[in-house]
């Protein structure tokens, strides 16, 4: 109620503002009349033809344009304000009175949003500030593409977001929107493939391998689309051919594609086995030791390995290979302490936090 009162306010203040000089009345004194000017000036005619100052024929014709002029103010004064003018007021008027309110009503109708519930500042301030911040952009996205549901650039920032929440379903068809008013690119057909597969747990269904093979028509080397391509023969039971493309992925890829770590633990999953502890350099200097001088050197290495993560948090890689050495050396306990670990320090890069997830149900300790 406050807000549509300080609106009408507004709205009466502006509206006066305009008719306020329109209904003054210029009152004009004697010293300011225009009659009172030319009858000077034909006076003064009078005198420069007696002073010879000009001549007879220039006199005539001067008394002749002040007198057209003296005529025309005299009707003026006694008129009052001419038709147009008046007729030139009241169409400011009316102007003021109904299309400024009509005008601001409009506006606010089209960019406004006056369905909106009230959301007092009260409860703003104790909602939490993460989820609010999250939810609020998606009602923010959502109230815009109401009004104009072919906001390409709109559904292309919804999608993501619907589907870090776990909002699968609805991820689906705003991929599916983003890709209509976009275009086409293999990224997006993989996005796509991928929401669907997320929203049937993990599997993946004839419509989203559908997905992966048209973008990797349009790009062979779209990464997400191999991986799901992957994923699916696996789940068909086809794991030679899984671990052909995740080897291949990986023979290609530069060394710090953000993907790796996902893409090995995934080969260890159908190859039988997981990817060693230590980097292949380190392998080949433990082979020349006997077992209590290769525990040693793996437990100095390991050591190293978590010193340095302490000051390098974000090395996803480096988490899943120490969790994996404290599994080779029995040390189930600090597996799980290094994991613990490695979530709190990657807690504010959601990317590097699933990454990490992932390659942890590959080692079986996502407990």
């Amino acid at each position: 109620m406050s807000l549509w009162f300080m609106l009408a306010l507004m709205t009466a203040v502006a509206v006066f503002a305009v008719l306020w000089p329109l209904g003054r009345q210029i009152k004009r004194g004697p010293g300011a009349s225009e009659t009172v000017v030319y009858r000077d000036q034909l006076a003064e005619v009078t005198r420069d033809v007696d002073a010879g100052l000009i001549g007879p024929k220039e006199a005539e014709a001067a008394r002749v344009e002040i007198g057209r002029r003296l005529l025309a103010a005299a009707a003026n004064e006694e008129g009052g304000t001419p038709a147009v003018n008046r007729n030139w007021r009241r169409a400011v008027s009316v102007v003021a009175l109904a299309g400024l309110p009509l005008l601001a009503a409009g506006l606010y109708v089209r960019i406004g949003s006056p369905s909106l519930p009230d959301f007092p500042l009260a409860a703003r301030q104790q909602a939490a500030p993460q989820n609010a911040s999250i939810e609020l952009l998606i009602e923010r996205v959502q109230a815009i593409l109401e009004k104009n549901p072919t906001d390409g650039r709109g559904w292309s920032v919804l999608a993501p977001v619907l589907f870090k929440t776990g909002r699968y379903s609805e991820a689906v068809q705003a991929f599916r929107k983003s890709l209509i008013y976009n275009g086409e690119t293999a990224g997006r057909r993989a996005d796509l493939g991928e929401a669907l597969t997320a929203a049937a747990n993990g599997v993946v269904t004839a419509e989203a391998k559908a997905e992966f093979d048209r973008a990797l028509v349009l790009d062979p080397n779209e990464s997400k689309a191999r991986y799901f391509t992957g994923v699916a023969m696996e789940q068909d039971g086809q794991s030679a051919k899984a671990a052909d493309i995740w080897r291949d992925m990986l023979a290609k890829a530069p060394a710090d594609a953000t993907w790796r770590p996902v893409v090995r633990e995934a080969l260890a999953r159908v190859s039988g086995g997981r990817p060693p502890a230590l980097s292949e350099d380190q392998m080949s200097m433990a082979k020349g030791l006997d077992a209590s001088g290769r525990n040693a050197m793996i437990e100095s290495m390991v050591e190293r390995l978590a010193g340095r993560l302490k000051t390098n948090k974000d090395d996803v890689e480096g988490w899943l290979r120490l969790v994996r050495a404290y599994m080779v050396l029995g040390e189930k306990d600090k597996a799980n302490a290094a994991r613990d670990d490695a979530r709190q320090a990657l807690a504010g890069n959601p990317a590097h936090l699933r990454q990490l997830n992932d390659g942890l149900r590959g080692l079986g300790i996502d407990g």
